[in-house]
């Protein structure tokens, strides 16, 4: 469709114009784009939801909506989140625009198959969001059964979405196996590969191999639906605890998904601001593996008050507590790199911190649920809410605004007001606190989640919690607004404003149509920053022997 860029002065975003040449394309790069666009569009649309019932839960009592909009509200807040945001988040946004250029390559392995994957992703996004509109469903985004087999709102069409979307991450995934083992250059070993690409090959795993799975389960339920089989309906026959375990043998492998390329993120972010080569390469890169094998074998934990026998929760219990080893190795081995390092509190390190913080959190509170005597006290409380808002927020989201922070001069070619960006990383880090943190409090005294209506003793916990959301809603319009206001007055950004050394930075920023205008690009340690010096005139890296730093000046 394109033709690489002829000029210096050409790149990516002006190589061709007009809606059908970003609609069509097969580059790596807007495609990345594009579904930087359409997630983020779902965040703000997820977003809203989350201000809603967090509005709603200001009183006890009714607020601002009835008990059925409620249901249907915190339904789609969780479904739009989960399935159109965080899972694709920063694998087909950011992973999608940088893996390529990582490995030096033009482009994915292959191009049609990425283009095709965004398309099923708006068309299930699409489906998905129609349920708003058709009789908004009810049911929770696990569209749990038999619920979900007997209400008569449109939970159809939105598991059809959802079954869409399920093989637009199924093809990201295999393109992505197939890119990292076929197309890395010469001199680029598994072991000299970025951080980044270990998380993103282990997440890929785990997307071709359980992302069936849920998809056959939302296919038998709509099948249920529709033709009245018996599978999980107890009342035609089925059992509905079937469905528990279908669909978290999808779903916690599915938190690894998210959470796995976040990981990536935080290892580059954390390693190019503290100046210091990672501590530990081979222990990260393998535990990120050893999260993806354990993610399949721990889902038994989300069902111990259901019924299993003593034994089986045991072992779901052990197996859940084995998972926190590799989590901890990489919370280890990030702190180390950052000891005696010349750590630069520049925005994306900051989100980093944040990371480093709230995850933390998230991941120690997890013990008290792998505990069995403890979670039969927090299971379906707010405490569950908490706990997974400081993984899936505090961890992905988190991780993701520091991917972006970080890429954008790259993606863009434009920089951001740093000083607006150290402000919104501190106001979202203390909304976010003050929202979920309150929410311990309120899930370990026994306040339940889902609930449309609460007794008057957790009223003032409620409206904390809610003031805390509405200063996350602030930091996130600033960051909104200095992003956009970067790409019309931003600052032109340099190569390599950050003074990495991954290939990604080996190139203009942004990036021509080729990546490389075809020069063949060599493995190199993507964490050995001795050849790059920073320059005052253009306020980024150079290397040493001279140069702006694009693979054109060396």
């Amino acid at each position: 469709m394109s033709t690489a860029a002829t000029t210096r002065d050409s790149n990516y975003l002006n190589v061709t114009k007009g809606a059908l040449s970003w609609l069509l394309t097969l580059d790596h790069k807007r495609i990345g784009i594009l579904y930087l666009v359409s997630i983020l569009s779902s965040f703000f649309l997820g977003g809203m939801m989350a201000m809603l019932i967090r509005t709603e839960l200001l009183t006890p009592g009714d607020t601002i909506m009835t008990a059925d909009q409620y249901n249907q509200v915190f339904t789609l807040h969780g479904a739009i989140m989960i399935f159109l945001f965080i899972i694709p988040g920063i694998p087909a946004a950011l992973g999608n625009f940088v893996l390529p250029l990582m490995l030096g390559a033009k482009d994915v392995a292959f191009p049609r198959l990425n283009l095709l994957s965004w398309w099923l992703w708006i068309t299930g996004a699409f489906i998905a969001v129609a349920s708003i509109l058709i009789n908004a469903v009810d049911t929770g985004w696990t569209f749990y059964t038999p619920y979900s087999t007997t209400t008569g709102t449109s939970v159809t069409l939105i598991v059809t979405g959802v079954f869409i979307l399920g093989f637009s991450s199924i093809l990201t995934g295999l393109n992505f196996i197939v890119t990292i083992h076929k197309l890395r250059p010469k001199g680029m070993t598994w072991f000299k590969m970025p951080l980044l690409l270990w998380g993103l090959y282990s997440t890929a795993i785990i997307q071709v191999l359980a992302t069936p799975v849920l998809g056959i389960t939302l296919l038998l339920l709509a099948m249920e639906r529709i033709m009245g089989i018996g599978i999980f309906d107890a009342a035609l026959g089925g059992d509905p605890v079937l469905f528990q375990h279908f669909f978290w043998f999808y779903s916690h492998p599915a938190v690894y998904i998210m959470i796995l390329p976040a990981m990536g993120v935080i290892s580059e972010l954390i390693s190019v601001f503290s100046r210091k080569h990672i501590f530990g390469y081979k222990f990260i890169a393998f535990s990120s593996i050893a999260i993806a094998v354990f993610s399949f074998l721990v889902w038994g934990h989300h069902m111990f008050t259901s019924g299993q026998s003593e034994l089986v929760n045991m072992i779901f219990s052990a197996l859940t507590f084995s998972v926190s080893i590799p989590s901890a190795i990489k919370v280890f081995n990030w702190l180390a790199t950052m000891y005696k390092g010349r750590i630069q509190l520049d925005t994306p390190m900051l989100y980093a911190l944040s990371f480093l913080f709230l995850f933390t959190i998230g991941g120690l509170t997890g013990l008290f649920l792998a505990t069995l005597a403890t979670d039969i006290h927090l299971h379906d409380t707010y405490f569950i809410v908490a706990h997974f808002h400081y993984v899936m927020f505090g961890g992905t989201v988190i991780a993701f605004l520091g991917g972006l922070h970080y890429w954008w001069p790259k993606m863009t070619g434009k920089m951001y007001n740093e000083k607006l960006g150290r402000i919104a990383c501190l106001i979202l880090f203390v909304g976010f606190n003050v929202t979920f943190f309150t929410q311990f409090v309120m899930g370990s005294r026994g306040m339940p989640r889902r609930y449309f209506h609460y007794q008057e003793e957790f009223t003032s916990l409620n409206q904390l919690s809610s003031l805390g959301s509405y200063i996350m809603a602030v930091a996130f319009f600033m960051i909104a607004g200095y992003l956009l206001h970067s790409l019309a007055k931003g600052r032109k950004a340099p190569a390599n404003p950050w003074g990495a050394n991954s290939l990604e930075w080996h190139t203009t920023s942004p990036p021509p149509f080729d990546n490389f205008d075809g020069r063949e690009m060599q493995g190199v340690d993507p964490y050995d920053y001795t050849g790059w010096k920073y320059d005052e005139s253009i306020e980024g890296y150079v290397p040493v022997g001279g140069g702006d730093g694009s693979r054109d000046s060396r």
